[in-house]
């Protein structure tokens, strides 16, 4: 991924979006605190240079690495994060899911209300990036059908007083090409225009 985003940021590749699962495991951002890796042998724990704090990735959760060349985007970075946001809300609506944004709080949410109590607010997609040399890279996570309950081993970026939830745990039967088909026709309407492109070989620095 980084060494994409750096043949990006040289001129010799294209921007690349890729959609793809982890095994279990926890990643911590550049903010990420000790304390809030409550479980540490879990699961493998990577330290990546993203932004945020810790998060959780694992199979039934769409991870989008976004390797996008901001010098072509209006290099504002506030602007791109707000872009990613109106990404997973717009492909969230393709499920007639209200995803939102809280003020302090990255990532999309969503407000569930169970008769007789309060209503609560739960975190259905994160979003982590870095930028160098204006092209970004990690991206967001949506929670498609994960094990919620791995989530667990940590404090999900930091947040205690609020869940974690998922697609498959609000009642939508939501398989993962679905998912992707929804990510791609917001990722369009948000970005513009898309094309696949084969997979780079494993270990391969560059993606054609």
């Amino acid at each position: 991924m980084e060494a994409r985003a750096q043949a990006i940021a040289e001129g010799h590749a294209g921007e690349l979006v890729w959609l793809l699962e982890h095994p279990p495991l926890y990643t911590g951002g550049v903010s990420a605190k000790p304390g809030d890796l409550l479980d540490p042998d879990r699961f493998p724990v990577f330290a990546t240079g993203r932004g945020g704090q810790f998060t959780y990735h694992g199979p039934g959760q769409r991870v989008a690495y976004v390797m996008l060349d901001l010098t072509e985007r209006g290099r504002d970075v506030r602007a791109f994060v707000a872009a990613l946001e109106v990404w997973v809300i717009g492909a969230l609506g393709r499920f007639n899911v209200a995803g939102e944004v809280r003020p302090g709080r990255v990532g999309v949410w969503v407000e569930r209300r169970t008769p007789g109590l309060p209503p609560r607010e739960d975190k259905i997609a994160a979003i982590g990036v870095k930028l160098r040399k204006w092209v970004s890279f990690h991206g967001v996570s949506l929670n498609v059908e994960p094990d919620l309950s791995h989530f667990g081993g940590i404090v999900p970026c930091g947040v205690t007083e609020h869940g974690v939830t998922s697609l498959v745990d609000l009642g939508l039967p939501v398989t993962m090409d679905e998912a992707d088909a929804a990510l791609r026709a917001s990722f369009e309407a948000v970005f513009g225009p898309a094309e696949d492109v084969s997979p780079p070989l494993c270990g391969e620095g560059r993606a054609a």
